[in-house]
């Protein structure tokens, strides 16, 4: 008798072959038999008109601190996900001097926008090594899997002192030094390697991340600790409009180490056609037998914009600002006044930095997002769009829909006095220069791309993308309505087994004997996503965007149910990934 079949189902089983219906079991924590009709089980499912997948592997996430608090890893594993790769884009906590620990937080919040306090106050340190790091996570009993990369930051930093801080050039000594240590991790259990060398990623002090300008001398000779360690992905966070000229050197770290170079692919407004040389980039190294790969988001990378968020249109008028330092509901009844929403409206935009003052003045970027999460909207849905229509100006749109309002309610006292001020717009930052997704259509059948870039557990105010996995299916399977779709067998291969098998998780990702029983069972019809909204759920009280999923009625680790109709079980078999996982012998058998 089998601990658990589930029965009728509509598999999918990570293969990318047809789906098909049969049954499935699990015995402990792995999947003994799939097809047909099988024996009786302990417990059983009916799982008729459901999907069976296995879990999601979500390679680009941001756990690090979160890991040692919060048993549940949200939001991942409200959508699917049972394992995640985190110490993403060169920022972690490991190594860690002693006397590092705050600078590493200042780190983390300013490249990760994930709120300072909360950092110090939900943060358990008991490591200095990598290694030591992960036998602290060893410990950890967390609803799903997880798995560490070595951050270049941190370890710039542990190495060099001041001068890695300070993105000072690595003496041969120093790359000596971090690389006896990326090595060390590497055969303590780390799947990989990251770093950042893209400008937008700064510390809260506005300094790049360390590692940013490192010379090939440096990358190369820790592609080459990789190398010794025997495993590990080499993840790179580059600048978007450089990434020609980087991909090249990335090329020369594949050619002479073997190992998988990762790097994103992210279309910008300043060259929406850059994508293209890079696709170019990605056939020629498959030509040559290379293993560099792109991570690709599942949709464009937006903002969205709350008046208690990290970015909104208003966050540079004097108005504003005057009230900006009261607490939440003295602000939120100063702007329900219509003198208020007036001055603010009409305030000329002080100068904030480049960035800073293209997110706030582009209101032909600038979506409502009043009803659902809509991740295309047309042309006609942008608050300039909608401003021209009715007669009214951009500021004035932007302002009702961001206090919960129809355009130019905020007109009328009686409407405005009534705001809850919960409103969001949506901010299309990548993949949205031509007002669509085609682009991600062509780039999600790309044999050299992966799922990515989701940053789950990060960009707490600003980005929430950590529910991507589920936008795969609903969106791409299912109702996007502006562009062809794409198969659901692809894209649930996509985020299974193509993840997996990258960084080394081969006990994974598959619905066949012998891999791990990692499971979803979805009701596709029913699945979608609540709208993004805020939550100050972190320890201190941070606050993080959250949107949660509808349609996931099973969701198993290891064997062991820990999602029921989207609702934690309470059972908590998730445990820390220690490098690669071998091919499951049956499975290798049957092949």
């Amino acid at each position: 008798m089998h601990d658990l079949v589930i029965r009728g189902g509509t598999l999918v089983d990570g293969s990318g072959r047809p789906r098909f219906t049969g049954d499935l079991a699990v015995d402990g924590e792995v999947i003994s038999a799939v097809g047909g009709q099988l024996g009786p089980g302990r417990r059983e499912l009916d799982a008729a008109g459901l999907l069976v997948t296995p879990g999601w592997v979500d390679i680009h996430t941001h756990y690090d601190a979160q890991v040692t608090w919060d048993a549940w890893l949200t939001p991942s594993s409200w959508h699917g996900v049972t394992t995640v790769v985190m110490g993403s884009c060169g920022v972690g906590f490991a190594p860690a001097a002693p006397d590092r620990h705050a600078w590493l937080i200042g780190l983390m919040e300013g490249v990760e926008d994930i709120p300072g306090a909360a950092l110090t106050e939900g943060m358990r340190w008991g490591w200095e090594s990598f290694p030591e790091y992960l036998d602290v996570l060893a410990g950890l009993e967390r609803a799903i899997d997880f798995g560490a990369q070595v951050p270049h930051g941190a370890l710039r930093a542990y190495v060099m002192g001041e001068r890695g801080a300070a993105n000072q050039p690595a003496t041969a000594e120093d790359i000596a030094g971090m690389a006896g240590l990326l090595e060390e991790g590497v055969r303590a259990g780390a799947l990989g390697f990251s770093t950042s060398r893209t400008l937008l990623h700064k510390s809260v002090d506005g300094e790049p991340v360390p590692g940013t300008f490192a010379a090939e001398d440096e990358l190369m000779g820790l592609a080459r600790a990789l190398q010794r360690g025997g495993h590990g992905v080499f993840q790179v966070a580059a600048e978007h409009l450089d990434m020609v000229s980087e991909v090249q050197w990335m090329k020369r770290i594949a050619r002479e180490t073997g190992h998988a170079v990762t790097f994103p692919i992210s279309q910008t407004d300043a060259d929406a056609h850059l994508w293209r040389q890079l696709v170019a980039e990605l056939d020629a190294a498959e030509a040559e037998g290379l293993p560099v790969f792109a991570q690709v988001a599942g949709r464009a990378i937006g903002v969205v914009m709350n008046l208690q968020a990290t970015a909104h249109p208003f966050m540079n008028r004097v108005p504003y600002l005057e009230i900006l330092p009261q607490p939440w509901p003295e602000r939120l009844e100063r702007l329900r006044r219509p003198e208020v929403r007036a001055a603010i409206c009409v305030a000329e935009p002080v100068e904030l930095w480049d960035f800073a003052d293209m997110i706030t003045r582009s209101f032909h970027k600038m979506y409502r997002m009043d009803g659902g999460a809509d991740y295309e909207p047309p042309p006609e849905d942008a608050v300039s769009a909608v401003a021209s229509a009715r007669g009214l100006t951009p500021s004035e749109v932007a302002y009702d829909l961001l206090m919960g309002l129809r355009p130019g309610e905020g007109a009328e006292p009686a409407r405005l006095a009534q705001a809850t001020g919960e409103g969001s717009l949506y901010f299309p930052l990548f993949n949205y220069a031509e007002q669509s997704l085609d682009l991600l259509h062509t780039l999600h059948q790309h044999p050299r791309t992966l799922i990515g870039l989701g940053d789950a557990g990060a960009h707490c105010g600003a980005i929430c993308d950590g529910g991507i996995p589920t936008f795969m299916l609903s969106f791409w399977a299912r109702d996007r309505s502006r562009g062809p779709r794409l198969p659901l067998e692809h894209l649930v291969r996509r985020q299974t087994s193509a993840t997996a098998e990258l960084w080394g998780l081969h006990d994974r990702g598959r619905l066949a004997p012998g891999h791990r029983a990692d499971l979803n069972l979805i009701d596709l019809d029913a699945l979608s996503l609540d709208r993004p909204r805020l939550a100050f759920d972190l320890p201190a009280g941070g606050r993080r965007l959250v949107q949660r999923a509808r349609g996931y009625v099973h969701t198993f680790c290891r064997g062991v149910e820990i999602s029921r109709e989207g609702e934690p079980t309470g059972a908590l078999p998730g445990r820390l990934v220690r490098g690669p996982q071998p091919r499951p012998l049956a499975a290798a058998a049957a092949r």
